[in-house]
């Protein structure tokens, strides 16, 4: 069986050596090598070229999420799994951004450890439970504010395929046939859907349509 080589980066030597103790009794991982600081952990990573880096930003000597970002860039093949004493979602989501493929807490560094190893060698993404929620939370809050900004949610279905139908060049009475509507009933949802969406003319229409994908999908 092929091991997990691991790189583990900490700054304290004793949680150091409680997770080598960890991942060496795993049959399927093995720790490669150890670094005790930022710079340490980009020149280890660099020479054992690990299959997962184990990285905790709060180090001397160049920690932090630009660390992170370094690590990626030195040793893109390498799996960066973050383990860190902060329970924040904005630090978790950075993290993430700068091509974290996980985010553990130092509490839960046994068990959940080595789920979190092995999952995110599958190509997934690990986060911790607590986490995990709260970005969900963030991610419905987000939506809802960017649907009640988004003028095409205010659309009905009816304003949203006429003035679709409008973008792609049809004429009124070509809608109407099209969608089984009057020529009239076509012009109110094309006056509304155009008022809604603040747009005065059918080459600001096209222009909005392009920039939202409706003319290349039916």
């Amino acid at each position: 069986m092929k091991k997990i080589r691991i790189l583990l980066a900490d700054d304290h030597a004793v949680l150091r050596a409680g997770l080598r103790l960890l991942i060496d009794a795993q049959p399927d991982m093995v720790c490669v090598g150890e670094a005790g600081d930022g710079l340490e952990a980009l020149e280890r990573a660099e020479a054992l070229r690990p299959d997962l880096v184990l990285l905790d930003l709060s180090m001397p000597r160049g920690g932090g999420l630009s660390a992170l970002a370094e690590m990626r860039r030195r040793v893109p093949d390498a799996r960066v799994l973050v383990l860190t004493m902060h329970a924040d979602e904005e630090y978790c989501r950075q993290c993430l951004k700068q091509g974290a493929s996980g985010y553990v807490l130092k509490q839960a560094a046994d068990q959940e450890l080595l789920l979190a190893v092995r999952a995110v060698m599958r190509g997934e993404v690990y986060i911790h439970p607590a986490m995990t929620k709260a970005l969900l939370t963030d991610l419905v809050d987000r939506a809802a504010v960017n649907a009640v900004a988004d003028p095409a949610s205010t659309l009905s279905e009816r304003e949203a395929e006429v003035i679709k139908e409008v973008a792609r060049g049809y004429t009124n009475q070509e809608i109407a046939d099209r969608l089984s509507l009057s020529v009239k009933t076509v012009e109110t949802y094309r006056a509304r859907a155009m008022e809604k969406l603040g747009l005065t003319s059918r080459a600001a229409l096209v222009r909005y349509a392009l920039e939202r994908g409706w003319l290349t999908t039916r």
